[in-house]
């Protein structure tokens, strides 16, 4: 690698607060850093300060009238329209400067790649994934993910790997890129008939010239770390071998876990740690080893999301973390003050993740993983049945 990772964090990030009572709340992302601190994952690492990104950056992808609403609504926050004002995106004071700043961190992390300074670089601030190009969505009023991965197609990659495994659909950035051949989205979700926003059904595979550029992987609720990996090695792999992408981009989202509050899969913070693996194993096997880390959804805020983070940035970093390390007497003294319930003690749950290959044996997940190869794989020359491919 040509130079340490660059992390990128700032604390006005914890001004993304939707309401105090709002499930995004920013406070997971203060419990990572203290816990990455605490454990010395970030030790000797600078860590990289953001700007808000520029208007002429986040009209990458939104046009300039949603810019508007968004700047004008705290001070006029009634019939704003654009999806803002709702339970799930209500109106706060300095919205804008507050989105532009997540913006203006992914920016930064991959100009960090763009310009040669590191190969990999994260945001766990990053990762607001729903927004659309005139609307807020899901919690994300800018969608930084595309923002970025457009400045990036500017700046010398011209085919990128967008890996979505948040629990729900990444469905701003497959909008964006639907017709872009050069950018091949996929995501790993919760099946659509059962959790919001309904999309994301495997035969969802992109339009035109970009036809088979939008994978889908819909898993049925309750869906084990092993299963999860057996789906994830049974379509990814292969795409992108055949995609061959200069640059991997991940949305690194953690409400799959089996205690969110929000959704209905059942992974672990042990699954969590070997998904980070997996990418980053990705990006240096078909990616050039370039690879940009965002953060996502994840509403576990004190049992799970700094655990399932902190080994992401100690992924990223080449300092993973076991997951049967014991969690600094500091951090948990700083936690269970602020959470009633039990807080861990330990950076795994003890939860097994071996699984057998697809092809083998049987598993919940082999309709999905089907449907998915069935949908996809023949437009990229592969075949759906050989699990060879």
């Amino acid at each position: 690698m040509s130079a340490s990772p660059a992390v990128v964090w700032t604390p006005r990030f914890l001004g993304y607060k939707l309401s105090d009572t709002h499930p995004l709340n920013p406070i997971r992302l203060d419990l990572t850093m203290r816990l990455a601190n605490s454990l010395g994952v970030l030790e000797g690492i600078e860590v990289l300060t953001p700007e808000q990104a520029p208007d002429a950056e986040i009209e990458r992808v939104h046009r300039p009238s949603y810019l508007s609403a968004v700047k004008s609504a705290p001070d006029a926050p009634y019939d704003v329209g654009h999806g803002l004002g709702t339970l799930d995106n209500p109106i706060f004071q300095g919205m804008h400067e507050a989105s532009a700043l997540v913006c203006g961190g992914s920016l930064l992390a991959a100009r960090q790649i763009a310009e040669g300074r590191c190969d990999r670089a994260v945001n766990i601030a990053g990762g607001l994934h729903h927004a659309m190009a005139g609307e807020a969505s899901g919690f994300c009023v800018y969608n930084d993910c595309a923002v970025a991965i457009s400045w990036l197609l500017d700046h010398g990659f011209d085919r990128i790997a967008y890996l979505d495994v948040d629990v729900h659909h990444g469905d701003g950035v497959q909008a964006a890129f639907r017709n872009d051949r050069r950018v091949l989205t996929v995501s790993i979700h919760q099946h659509p008939m059962t959790l919001w926003p309904g999309t994301g059904w495997p035969s969802e595979v992109g339009t035109g010239e970009a036809e088979g550029t939008s994978v889908n992987l819909a898993l049925p609720p309750g869906t084990r770390d092993g299963s999860w990996l057996r789906a994830f090695r049974a379509v990814v792999p292969s795409l992108l071998a055949e995609f061959q992408p200069s640059l991997l981009v991940t949305q690194c989202g953690v409400d799959t876990h089996h205690e969110d509050p929000l959704a209905e899969l059942s992974l672990t913070v042990d699954g969590h740690r070997a998904i980070y693996q997996e990418l980053r194993q990705l990006a240096e096997t078909h990616a050039g080893g370039k690879w940009l880390a965002l953060g996502g959804g994840g509403y576990g805020l004190f049992r799970v999301v700094p655990r399932s983070w902190t080994h992401l940035l100690a992924t990223v970093l080449d300092r993973d973390v076991p997951a049967d390390r014991g969690i600094p007497a500091d951090w948990i003294a700083h936690t269970a003050g602020l959470n009633p319930r039990p807080v861990p003690t330990s950076m795994g749950e003890g939860a097994p993740v071996d699984h057998l290959p697809w092809g083998t044996g049987g598993d919940p997940v082999d309709n999905a993983i089907r449907e998915t190869r069935r949908a996809v794989f023949p437009l990229h020359g592969l075949d759906p049945d050989d699990p060879r491919d």
